[in-house]
């Protein structure tokens, strides 16, 4: 039942070099991990990576996911992660596979039917927040503040995490609207790219 949902590609991330302040705009944390969307049908659960690969590795994760969610069908864009006992994501845990994966969901584009890429995002967010059940161990809701996107990302470089994301809060779900603003000292990117080889080989 998984093959009647659209193919959806997800929304790319533009790189900003410095926060800003705007009342058009809602800014969440940008968790470290990997992109993809939850496809859910009838009890069944599909990841798939931004360059529409399945992630095959991830099946405890999937099937908690299609328990969870209370739906006839959904697709859900998120991030794969795993997160450390002070609440940070740790992308070599993710890696390594040291710990059970979270799916960090921040936005809704198909619920039970309905195609809501049209809707403004903050009420996506809001459709999405009905259906993640608070407290639960396989789906983190992505909370947002709106206009105050400067001392949201200094807060964010304090605790070293990764950087924060930038949203039209009434846009589309559409090719455009979207930045990565990223902390240029977070710790875990350091040796990233070795990381990536070591395990190519």
């Amino acid at each position: 039942m998984l093959d009647i949902l659209p193919k959806i590609i997800p929304m790319k991330l533009n790189l900003r070099r410095d926060p800003f302040d705007s009342p058009d705009w809602l800014f969440e944390l940008k968790h470290d991990g990997f992109r993809c969307l939850a496809y859910v049908a009838d009890g069944e659960c599909k990841l798939v990576s931004r360059h529409r690969n399945v992630f095959k590795t991830f099946k405890p994760l999937q099937d908690a996911i299609a328990q969870t969610l209370k739906v006839k069908n959904a697709i859900l864009d998120g991030e794969l992660i795993s997160i450390d006992s002070e609440g940070h994501s740790d992308f070599n845990a993710l890696m390594r596979k040291r710990s059970e994966p979270t799916f960090y969901a921040f936005d809704l584009l198909w619920l039970n039917g309905k195609d809501l890429r049209n809707l403004p995002l903050i009420e996506r967010k809001r459709r999405l927040r009905k259906v993640i059940p608070r407290n639960d161990p396989h789906l983190l809701f992505a909370n947002h503040i709106e206009k105050r996107g400067k001392d949201f990302f200094e807060i964010i470089c304090a605790q070293n995490l990764e950087g924060i994301v930038a949203k039209k809060k009434n846009s589309a779900y559409s090719k455009r609207g979207r930045l990565k603003i990223k902390n240029q000292n977070y710790k875990q990117s350091q040796g990233r790219r070795e990381m990536f080889e070591w395990f190519k080989s």
